[in-house]
């Protein structure tokens, strides 16, 4: 019979302790995503699966905040973030510091993301975009690729908390494979 686990048997980490360990070199960017659900939500699922940090940008909100708070549960004092004003910068930032910046997004000629090539070694940043728009064209022509999600249902969107999830949960697994 399965049970389900208790708190005390989850082995959660300190906050202390996520802070000291080694995390997986991936970096969030958030172009304007306006929701502090989604927000609070990449907060969360960054803190889940160790990552380096997130940058928010343009209209994004910032920790403090209580509506972010509700979703992220206190990730967001676990996972480093930083503020940047105009998602270009923090492209050219991340790239100068030898990041493979990959927008989330359906465009002509991206990679679909279980066919994405990750080296184990490399360093990578996920740029996903806002809620109507998604990831802005001058954005996009900035980074070294795109990534997409395939579906297959009359839909073909997700909500960028969930693409973010899935894209996390992926593209992490793949750099824990040390060679």
């Amino acid at each position: 019979m399965m049970e389900k686990l208790k708190i005390t048997e989850i082995n959660r980490l300190s906050e202390e302790a996520f802070k000291a360990a080694e995390k997986i070199p991936l970096v969030m960017v958030l172009d304007n995503v306006r929701s502090l659900h989604n927000v609070g939500a990449v907060f969360r699922t960054a803190d889940a699966f160790l990552l380096q940090g997130i940058y928010l940008c343009g209209i994004c909100s910032t920790p403090p905040n209580a509506e972010l708070h509700k979703t992220a549960l206190g990730a967001e004092f676990t996972v480093d973030w930083k503020y940047t004003a105009d998602t270009l910068d923090a492209v050219r930032e991340l790239k100068a510091a030898g990041y493979t910046v990959l927008a989330v997004e359906q465009a002509k000629g991206s990679t679909l993301l279980a066919d994405l090539q990750a080296d184990p070694a490399g360093k990578y940043a996920l740029v996903m975009g806002n809620e109507v728009k998604g990831v802005a064209q001058e954005v996009i022509d900035a980074c070294d690729n795109c990534i997409e999600i395939p579906q297959y249902g009359t839909k073909h969107s997700l909500n960028v908390s969930v693409t973010a999830g899935i894209v996390m949960y992926e593209l992490s697994e793949k750099l824990r494979k040390k060679p």
